[in-house]
């Protein structure tokens, strides 16, 4: 099988620089949540309606962050999934961020990509851009870190600190400002340098591989992000962890698997086995998690640029660790009873609707007037596709082995949340 392609190089551990400082990136992501889509793609919103037109071939293009929120994608990739339901897919291409991966989608460069829960809501209800959820990606899988050179034991210690988050629109600044509320303290973005009240936490956007070097170097002093960048962070950066997210939001989604709505309107056939072989490769991940860890990692096929040991370290080191459950990064477990990561393609609409709420309440940069408008009710129903995720779901009953599913009742569930 041949290795993902790569829009940029990565090296030291993908911890890599791209020749970006940091504030031009920071403006960059300030501006992409300010003025939409357009801001993003060069004020080209004339054009989208052109560039969101589904594409003539039946190619599948995969694009993709270096994390394990994508593997059910990367695992259909590598097993022949793809090739089992009669399609052709390219090389899975790595991008470094969630600005150029939205731009490669929007540009019909990729018409199959894993964004984070909230982004899709930002791009369908803020720019008009037609995103459909298509399924879930995984649960779990997140965690927030903090650096060794402070003394951060719980929430209420990030008061006065700087914490990055992935993206202003994400699961991970959800649950963070949740944490925060919780312990008293507030969430605000400032410039850096301004000094912060003691109850304050600043908060700041990175690429998820800008993270470990951010915080060996001290410019943070904590992060929330995505594996594998947790188990990196503790292996190669210091890091020590505080808490797992699924240790908040009982099996959160966290990225969910995006299609174009022109594209599964045009083609839903196609569609079908898309969809097909993506819940096929989510079950595998769930089954098999040492194995897709090392299949994934760069001593294996490459499609992330961490090594063996510490993508293993991130889909399988849990509640098996005394350590986390001594120091309260895990405290949950007997009620939970869920994986570092866990994998169920299911997108359950009692999540989306928790999200969307959430969203209102969470601080984010740049302009949110279009929240105030949104119905979380009709959102869970308009934004997600649930008919090719349920028909590959019963063609492939196997999912409901999964601990993330509801015993009772698969397709439903109550989501708790605590801290």
């Amino acid at each position: 099988m041949s290795k993902p392609t790569t829009d940029i190089d990565l090296h030291a551990g993908c911890c890599g620089h791209d020749g970006i400082d940091d504030l031009d990136k920071r403006k960059t992501l300030d501006m992409l949540a300010s003025g939409g889509l357009a801001a993003m793609l060069g004020g080209l919103a004339s054009t989208l309606p052109q560039m969101a037109r589904a594409q003539d071939d039946d190619v599948v293009r995969i694009g993709y962050l270096p994390i394990t929120d994508a593997t059910p994608l990367l695992v259909a990739h590598a097993k022949g999934y793809f090739a089992d339901e009669g399609l052709e897919a390219e090389k899975p291409t790595l991008i470094r961020g969630w600005a150029p991966l939205i731009e490669g989608f929007t540009s019909n460069k990729f018409n199959l990509v894993h964004f984070l829960k909230p982004i899709p809501v930002w791009m369908r209800y803020n720019n008009n851009f037609p995103v459909k959820i298509m399924a879930w990606a995984h649960t779990n899988g997140s965690a927030l870190v903090v650096g060794r050179h402070t003394d951060v034991t719980d929430f209420a210690g990030l008061g006065g600190k700087q914490v990055a988050v992935p993206f202003w629109y994400s699961m991970h600044n959800i649950v963070l400002q949740y944490a925060l509320r919780e312990a008293g303290i507030k969430a605000v973005i400032k410039p850096q340098g301004e000094p912060l009240a003691a109850d304050e936490c600043n908060l700041q956007v990175l690429p998820p591989p800008d993270m470990p070097p951010a915080l060996a170097a001290r410019k943070i002093d904590a992060y929330i992000v995505a594996e594998p960048f947790n188990a990196l962070g503790e292996l190669k950066a210091g890091a020590r962890m505080l808490r797992f997210t699924g240790d908040i939001w009982k099996n959160h989604p966290c990225c969910v698997v995006c299609m174009n709505e022109e594209v599964t309107n045009a083609k839903p056939d196609w569609t079908q086995k898309v969809m097909n072989a993506v819940v096929r490769g989510a079950i595998y991940a769930s089954q098999n998690k040492a194995e897709v860890a090392q299949l994934l990692s760069k001593d294996g096929e490459g499609y992330l640029p961490a090594p063996g040991s510490v993508v293993t370290r991130a889909m399988t080191l849990y509640s098996d660790n005394a350590n986390y459950i001594e120091t309260g990064a895990i405290k949950n477990q007997t009620e939970y009873q869920n994986g570092r990561i866990d994998f169920q393609p299911w997108p359950y609409p009692s999540a989306t609707k928790l999200i969307v709420e959430a969203m209102s309440n969470t601080v984010v940069s740049g302009d949110t007037t279009f929240l105030a408008d949104l119905d979380a009710d009709f959102v869970t129903q308009d934004l997600v596709n649930y008919d090719f995720v349920k028909n590959a779901l019963e063609a492939n009953p196997e999912w409901l082995n999964d601990p993330s599913v509801n015993p009772g009742d698969p397709y439903v569930r109550t989501e708790v949340l605590k801290l």
